[in-house]
């Protein structure tokens, strides 16, 4: 929780485990190894993996998520950029220069050639 990492959250597997909200995702992931039986019938909102429901209360939920509406937000906020801003707002990550050009190599007639080789081992050659 951003405005109080130190406020206690109840477990939604076990009720009795109180965990402070900074260490409430890593117990979630505990908590579901150590008791997959109260896991199975447990559904992870698509809004916030914290929130963990009753599979038959999932659609109910999801109607009434608080997140649901930050997600909303920023996919109209989003649409109302043009593509330039998107790309702007988006990474910043480019892709190096590639001095490969498929193109002209194969109107050149490039000279290597890709050859397929298909393998097969039997299990005596793998021991196990």
């Amino acid at each position: 929780d951003i405005l109080d990492p130190e406020r206690l959250i109840q477990c939604p597997l076990v009720k009795h485990h109180r965990i402070r909200a900074r260490r409430f995702p890593y117990h979630l992931v505990k908590c579901k190894e150590s008791n997959p039986e109260i896991a199975k019938k447990l559904a992870t909102c698509p809004f916030n993996a914290r929130h963990l429901v009753p599979q038959a209360d999932l659609s109910d939920h999801i109607m009434k998520c608080n997140d649901k509406a930050f997600v909303e937000q920023d996919v109209v906020s989003r649409s109302c950029e043009s593509p330039q801003e998107q790309l702007n707002n988006g990474s910043t990550w480019q892709a190096p220069p590639c001095a490969e050009d498929w193109e002209t190599d194969l109107l050149e007639g490039s000279e290597s050639t890709f050859v397929w080789v298909s393998l097969h081992y039997s299990e005596q050659n793998f021991p196990s």
